[in-house]
């Protein structure tokens, strides 16, 4: 019988190691902010809608989910499903979406299929990352510009023609300036804290934040706007496929799913890697799925969008010494008093400041070094690596991972009867 549900056991060790998770989670916190803002407005949702997810979504897996250490919320690999869906339906479907993609999350977890991820080779997995870094950049040129996005679904054709539009139009050199200006602050960070020998962790992307905001506070580029200080934001949301034939709504709700399942299974084995000297309970694949299916639910219902593990924010609460749930669960209790508290400040961050956090996300996540090593590989892997990552950018999610995973079906047979 698999073990889906919270137990007493979860919390082992937090009576000794409860000060360190709170300052974890808040760590994590201050981390999760502009990312929950930027993703909910790359997705459409607006704002409110990040934070609300990164609120719900993350108690909800924390309690229920299968790892210690999961951070979860809003990420840039389902802006990437959820970008093209809201581009051509709207915010609407959302919720019929992610209810359904949390059902099949759910019951995925419940008919133990967490432990297939294990199967996926790290090459398609490492394309399958790069090319979600990618499209994560490319999706900031409307907001990077301050232009109007493209019409349209796929990502390349969309790019192109926004940035052909500003062309057009004439290059707005103020919001180029305050991207630029943001990546220098958000990647100088790291080198600042160690030459100046600070004692604690300072994250490069809300100090960017605060700085440019406070910079550009009376100014009159463009900004986040009004973030409501509630935690539900029904506003607009109705159910009904909203136009979509059930074949499309089908695979919509397929590929959500299936990665917030995959993304959600590999940050948490990214942080049992991490914490493997801490002797704590490796993740449960199956309880994971559970746990995330039901935050996708809850996140989706009350005006968030589909929710993963995030690798980052996860890495980010290793890092900071988690033990156990209570530092996610303390991250998201945070964002509550961020919500309810400094709305008002969140408001004058500009948008081309987040356009450039995540931008800067996107070349974290792509790691050049990492990848320069990675393409020395011997063997087919490089050329798996190359074109799941090409497929996922040119066609989709789920067509790069089944077509990097044939791929590699093909290749590795064939190179083994070479060398064989």
């Amino acid at each position: 019988m698999i073990n889906l549900f919270p137990t007493h056991r979860d919390y082992a060790g937090l009576a000794k190691s409860w000060k360190i998770d709170f300052v974890a989670g808040v760590t994590v916190g201050i981390v999760a902010l502009p990312l929950a803002l930027a993703f909910g407005i790359t997705t459409g949702a607006g704002a409110s809608a990040g934070l609300i997810t990164a609120v719900l979504a993350g108690i909800v897996a924390a309690i229920f989910g299968g790892s210690h250490l999961q951070v979860s919320g809003p990420t840039g690999a389902m802006t990437v499903v959820l970008v093209p869906i809201v581009a051509h339906h709207g915010i609407k479907v959302l919720v019929p979406l992610g209810i359904v993609a949390g059902i099949l999350v759910t019951l995925s977890g419940i008919f133990g299929l967490g432990s297939l991820i294990n199967r996926v080779p790290w090459s398609v997995m490492e394309g399958f990352t790069l090319g979600i870094a990618m499209v994560i950049g490319l999706q900031q040129i409307p907001l990077a510009l301050n232009v109007t996005k493209a019409a349209g679904e796929r990502t390349i054709p969309v790019a192109w023609g926004t940035l052909k539009q500003a062309l057009d139009s004439g290059i707005k050199w103020s919001s180029l300036f305050i991207v630029l200006s943001t990546l220098a602050i958000k990647f100088a960070t790291p080198h600042a804290v160690k030459f100046f020998k600070i004692p604690f962790f300072i994250p490069g992307s809300f100090l960017s934040i605060f700085i440019m905001t406070g910079l550009l506070w009376n100014s009159h580029v463009a900004k986040v706007g009004e973030i409501p200080k509630a935690l539900i934001n029904t506003h607009g949301r109705t159910f009904g496929l909203q136009g979509m034939t059930v074949l499309a709504f089908s695979y919509a709700a397929f590929s959500i799913a299936a990665l917030s399942g995959i993304e959600s299974l590999l940050s948490a084995r990214v942080a049992d890697q991490m914490a493997h000297h801490r002797n704590l309970t490796p993740t449960m694949p199956n309880r994971e799925l559970f746990g995330q299916g039901l935050a996708t639910i809850l996140a989706s219902a009350f005006g968030g969008i589909p929710a993963t593990g995030a690798i980052a924010r996860t890495s980010v609460n290793v890092r900071s010494g988690a033990s156990t749930r209570f530092a996610a669960i303390t991250h998201s209790l945070f964002l509550i008093l961020v919500i309810t508290v400094l709305s008002p400040v969140i408001s004058h961050v500009p948008t081309a400041t987040l356009a450039a956090v995540l931008i800067g996300t996107s070349i974290r996540i792509a790691a050049p070094q990492r990848l320069r090593e990675l393409l020395r590989t011997t063997g087919p892997n490089e050329i798996i690596l190359i074109v799941t990552a090409s497929a996922v950018l040119f066609i989709d999610l789920i067509w790069g991972i089944a077509i990097g995973v044939l791929l590699h079906l093909l290749l590795t047979k064939g190179f083994k009867k070479q060398i064989s």
